[in-house]
């Protein structure tokens, strides 16, 4: 099996990997804001929920669904805010995920990946974190 990677290459698509895996669990999970809502613990992310209240019209009340699900419709999202978080997050899974793949694959195939494209995906991805890391602390 021949690889088009140094170790530290092979490192680097193995750790890849790993935060990919990590960012595409984040993003299934419904654990982002957690509190509670008429007495009970509530969760949701940007298109899965837990613990969610609904109108019951027959009883004039609001009743929680205990349960987690993801929202009926892209536009059942509570606001604009967080469709757009999603649309952005899964992309940027999805493309996290592909040069992670891609770079495995590399530790397989020979001249899949040269040292130069190797560099470049890697700068992009610390640019990414770099980026990303800034929008959260509002820095």
């Amino acid at each position: 099996m021949a690889s088009s990677l140094t170790c530290a290459g092979v490192v680097w698509a193995f750790l890849s990997f790993l935060c990919a895996a990590a960012s595409c669990v984040g993003f299934f999970m419904p654990y982002w804001l957690l509190g509670s809502q008429l007495e009970k613990s509530v969760s949701f992310g940007t298109f899965r929920r837990c613990s969610y209240p609904v109108r019951d019209e027959s009883r004039q009340t609001t009743v929680m669904v205990e349960q987690c699900g993801r929202y009926a419709s892209f536009q059942a999202i509570p606001s604009a805010e967080w469709r757009i978080c999603t649309v952005v997050t899964g992309l940027g899974c999805g493309l996290l995920l592909l040069v992670a793949l891609t770079a495995l694959m590399g530790c397989c195939v020979s001249e899949l990946i040269s040292r130069t494209v190797g560099r470049v995906a890697g700068g992009i991805q610390f640019l990414g974190g770099k980026c990303s890391c800034r929008a959260g602390t509002g820095t």
